[in-house]
């Protein structure tokens, strides 16, 4: 991978990662579904009358629309509205690796590997060195919130590997049309009425730049630069500098909001990243391994 590519690649995870604390700040000045239906809204219009539909089904759209802007961020940032901080937020949501490969194993009947089992008891034990530590920080409530986030993340996750290869730029702009309307119900229906429109009335500069740093620099953007780089590079070179999102986004929260890292903390997270870096790392470790072998065998 050229060092521009490289480099890219790390703005990618740098935004994803810091955009937590985004979020943070966004919470400050709107309702948690209010402030998830403008995400959305933001991410569809004005760009779906200058990007292309993609070649896919209306359903396909819709389903990924609302599993990831409904189920995914809609629990993310009600769980982030003081019941996890950023930080552990950036860290829990990661799990969705592991249902990913759980619903392909249900419904598609993938095998389950040794190393996947591994990977899942070291993540598994990290999520109970976090459940252990519950206070005015972490809730229950706030852990089960985003475990349900990553849940839905992991549907969404399927129903685009469903739809192909595609423009996945045009994909998360046109699906995001999707995602706004059931969450501005939602808003209506269970933070009242004047949620959204009080918001909107007494946003400062500081909250609309959230909702912008949502929609263009988290979904446009990342999923845009991303998946160009999937395109280009093998999937093996690409997916596991995912594995620092956490890191950019517990940092990013102990530095701007002062986030406390104690020694549970990064337990926890070393944890969980080693279950993801065994999950993602390990078959082209062993593929690798396998080709040096046959070559000396050969020799």
């Amino acid at each position: 991978m050229p060092w521009t590519h490289l480099l890219l690649a790390l703005a990618v995870v740098a935004v994803w990662g810091t955009n937590f604390v985004v979020i943070r700040y966004g919470l400050d000045a709107f309702e948690p579904l209010a402030f998830a239906a403008l995400r959305f809204a933001a991410s569809a219009l004005p760009w779906m009358l200058f990007i292309r539909r993609p070649a896919v089904r209306w359903r396909t759209l819709g389903a990924f629309g609302v599993l990831l802007g409904v189920g995914q961020f809609g629990l993310l940032f009600l769980a982030m509205r003081g019941h996890i901080t950023p930080g552990l937020a950036s860290l829990v949501i990661q799990v969705q690796v592991f249902f990913t490969i759980g619903l392909s194993m249900l419904l598609h009947g993938e095998r389950v590997r040794t190393y996947q089992i591994v990977g899942l008891l070291c993540a598994v034990g990290g999520l109970g060195l976090i459940a252990g530590h519950v206070d005015a920080t972490l809730s229950v409530l706030g852990l089960a919130l985003v475990l349900l986030a990553a849940f839905f993340w992991a549907c969404a996750n399927l129903v685009a590997k469903s739809a192909g290869r595609v423009d996945m730029l045009g994909f998360m702009g046109w699906s995001s049309a999707f995602a706004a309307p059931p969450l501005a119900l939602l808003s209506l229906v269970f933070e009242g009425p004047q949620a959204l429109w009080t918001g909107v009335q007494h946003a400062s500069a500081a909250a609309w730049a959230a909702v912008a740093w949502q929609a263009l620099g988290n979904t446009l953007f990342g999923y845009g630069a991303w998946n160009w780089l999937l395109s280009r590079h093998p999937a093996a070179s690409v997916a596991p500098l995912a594995l620092l999102v956490p890191l950019f986004g517990m940092g990013a929260s102990a530095f701007w909001l002062g986030e406390p890292l104690p020694p549970w903390k990064l337990g926890a997270a070393a944890l969980v990243l080693l279950g993801l870096a065994l999950i993602i790392l390990w078959p082209h470790a062993r593929a690798r391994w396998l080709a040096r072998e046959s070559l000396v065998q050969r020799d």
